[in-house]
């Protein structure tokens, strides 16, 4: 299974994906499918096929041999559309919390986008750590989040017109992309791969902490920090750096795909679509951000 995109999957490997209840058997079978042609065990008499002993009828013994196998439904397991149901979920409760912030009151809105902020890089850590999932706080993570982007949206959409819907159609676009190439097979998380990501992620987030130790103490006065204090060719860094992130996390969704691949084969219990969605979730929220940011820099650099 692929690790290091994402810390939600991280050394949680769907753990008790061998304790999915086995599939129901039809009476009379045996753990290799085969009829036990009424074979005795020791010390026992041999009862033999007799239905009416058995209290059923002919007719209802041969409706049951005749019912198809058990799916992973059926037997608890985790399925890709268990998946996209909870991932749903979570998206929607993204779109209401977002919602909130952007019809309230501008002050309001600004506060309630710290509590998101604040909030959901708290349960991000928790649900991230949890070893068993639980849908009510990843429901609760996903609602902060939407809090967090809809106070963002609305102020860098208030100076720069537009760039909220730019940055929610991108989104969608490089996740639809992200998936057509991986359904393809022409994108996978190959160790080579997965060792420039680590790298890469590293170097990106040690960027990250000091540019916003610069924001913090004044070091820099630009909105962005250095991302729009630096430029490369007349060409501001945080579109370089933009860029860079938006690839990250697009191939964070690749290793989310491919953990979720891994743990459908692998037969995982039904509980873990609901770790699935958090990590797609989280990954979508990360690319959001980058975006719209991204979009944000290049209007203001006009």
């Amino acid at each position: 299974m692929a690790h290091g995109g994402n810390p939600v999957f991280n050394g949680k490997n769907f753990r008790g994906a061998t304790q999915a209840p086995p599939a129901p058997q039809a009476y009379g079978q045996n753990s290799y499918g085969q009829p036990q042609y009424g074979q005795a065990q020791y010390g026992q008499a041999q009862t033999g096929w007799n239905p009416a002993q058995q209290g059923m009828t002919q007719n209802q013994l041969q409706d049951m041999y005749n019912r198809p196998a058990a799916g992973p439904a059926d037997t608890g397991r985790m399925t890709f559309d268990d998946v996209i149901m909870k991932t749903a979920a979570c998206l929607v409760a993204v779109v209401a919390g977002a919602a909130v912030t952007l019809v309230v009151a501008e002050g309001l809105a600004y506060m309630l986008m710290i509590v998101g902020a604040l909030g959901g890089f708290v349960l991000a850590l928790v649900n991230t750590f949890k070893k068993q999932p639980s849908p009510a706080l990843i429901l609760a993570y996903a609602a902060l989040e939407g809090l967090f982007l809809g106070g963002l949206t609305r102020i860098l959409d208030a100076i720069y017109p537009g760039v909220g819907l730019q940055a929610v159609i991108g989104t969608l676009s490089v996740f639809a992309v992200t998936l057509v190439l991986f359904k393809s097979g022409k994108v996978r998380a190959t160790p080579k791969a997965m060792r420039f990501f680590m790298i890469a992620m590293i170097g990106y987030a040690v960027f990250a902490l000091i540019n916003m130790v610069m924001m913090w103490t004044g070091a820099v006065d630009s909105p962005f920090g250095l991302r729009t204090s630096v430029e490369i060719f007349g060409i501001p860094l945080g579109v370089f750096i933009g860029l860079l992130a938006i690839g990250l996390a697009a191939f964070s969704l690749i290793m989310d795909f491919t953990s979720i691949e891994a743990g459908v084969r692998a037969g995982a219990p039904q509980r873990f679509s609901w770790t699935a969605a958090f990590g797609l979730t989280v990954t979508l929220v990360w690319l959001y951000v980058e975006i719209i940011r991204l979009l944000a820099i290049l209007r203001g650099s006009d």
